[in-house]
């Protein structure tokens, strides 16, 4: 798909938005965590093919602060949140100069042992704004002014616990309803109403972990793929109805990639030396039945995904593969994705993350460098390195030919287009 025609791009792009009753924008936006089909990829082509000292162009970076959300970016807005003078902001910047259009305080400054401000990253339809704060208050924001439409605390709602190191479940919106995590003993999995913030349904138990909820095609119907704390479920996103689960449990409740979809299959990630598998969910007689197509698990895993969702590229998956409980060993490995094949491994790559666009890999990584490699079975090659920005751990959120990255004192805007 990287190398088709901009136009058929476009076209197959909003189709498949359309079908899935998710995300009413351009294909060029960026509006949510892990973009438009949330698996880290960008429909953009026609973007730079090597980085050096003058590139990518800095097009604009402004005073930021304190948070681990990536940016989100609409038509003009580019949206994030962080903690500064003692709150959690929803921020939004103006996708063309960086400069502040307007700010709503969406709860106390978050503090935690594992970093401090909000995690999750908020999503833009329809001229709202939805955020989720690291510490569980859920809002709706007007787009155009920042004005708060509604608040709730799903946590506190479904007298949950929260999350060890943070609410980190990014929201997601489909026919009209915000989803998120709250974790609880029965509600862990929980739909309100876009326009007014009533709950509409709850589904679910257990704790929350780390992960978003994802849309996507199982057996031709569309499901809510949700990976918390205990394991992977698919979900009704009408009414909250469980069609099937899978228990993966990892240490520390870590399960915090967000599941994508390999060849009618689901596959998950996690690190703490977890590993990673490939599910085919089939349907018999109206009931769910669940397959391992392969799996690959604890220490001699090919893909422990810690915090980075792997990206598939044709009959290829690249991701980040962290060695040991939450290990400064981390390789960026390239596997078969329909069999969990190694192909190759940069070893030693170091923590960082990444998204894919126009056939190549645009990786940021916690020493502050923006790293280019292209994305091929043949192995590991690198098109350039700049150092940038800061430690971060957010993944490049490309859009109308820009890459916007954030650490904790900074938004940056980079031009990627050639043009």
């Amino acid at each position: 798909m990287i190398h088709l025609p901009r136009l058929v791009i476009v076209l197959a792009t909003c189709a498949t938005v359309h079908l899935a009753a998710s995300l009413s924008v351009t294909a060029e936006d960026w509006p949510q965590f892990l973009g438009d089909a949330r698996n880290g990829t960008s429909p953009e082509v026609g973007l730079i093919d090597s980085i050096d000292a003058q590139s990518p162009p800095v097009a604009w970076r402004v005073p930021g602060g304190v948070g681990m959300s990536a940016i989100a970016v609409s038509g003009n807005y580019a949206i994030t949140t962080w903690n500064a003078d003692n709150q959690q902001w929803l921020v939004a910047l103006d996708a063309k100069t960086g400069n502040t259009i307007w700010k709503t305080p969406i709860g106390s400054r978050y503090t935690n042992s594992m970093g401090d401000g909000p995690r999750a990253t908020p999503a833009i339809i329809a001229g709202q704004v939805f955020a989720y704060s690291g510490s569980g208050e859920l809002l709706a924001a007007e787009l155009k002014t920042g004005k708060l439409q509604w608040k709730s605390n799903p946590v506190r709602e479904s007298k949950a616990k929260p999350s060890e190191y943070g609410m980190s479940s990014s929201p997601l919106v489909v026919d009209g309803r915000v989803i998120i995590y709250s974790g609880s003993g029965a509600g862990t999995i929980r739909a309100y109403e876009a326009g007014s913030g009533n709950l509409a349904w709850s589904a679910g138990s257990g704790n929350a972990g780390y992960s978003s909820p994802t849309l996507l095609t199982i057996n031709e119907s569309k499901q809510l793929v949700c990976f918390t704390a205990s394991g992977v479920s698919g979900v009704d996103p009408t009414n909250g109805k469980e069609f099937w689960n899978y228990r993966f449990k990892t240490p520390y409740d870590c399960n915090t990639a967000t599941p994508i979809t390999i060849d009618g299959g689901v596959f998950i990630s996690a690190g703490e030396n977890h590993g990673c598998v490939l599910l085919d969910i089939e349907r018999n007689n109206g009931e769910y039945q669940i397959k391992e197509r392969w799996s690959s698990l604890e220490p001699k895993s090919v893909m422990r995904n810690e915090w980075q969702t792997s990206v598939l590229v044709g009959d290829y998956l690249y991701g980040f593969d962290n060695v040991g409980s939450a290990g400064p060993i981390t390789h960026l490995s390239c596997i078969l994705a329909k069999t969990g094949e190694p192909v190759w491994s940069e070893t030693r790559f170091g923590k960082a993350n990444l998204t894919l666009a126009d056939g190549k890999l645009w990786i940021t990584t916690m020493k502050g460098e923006l790293v280019l490699a292209q994305a091929t079975p043949a192995g590991y090659q690198e098109l350039g390195r700049r150092r940038l920005f800061g430690k971060t751990r957010q993944s490049l959120s490309i859009a109308n030919g820009h890459g916007y990255i954030r650490d904790d004192r900074e938004v940056i805007c980079l031009k990627l287009s050639k043009d």
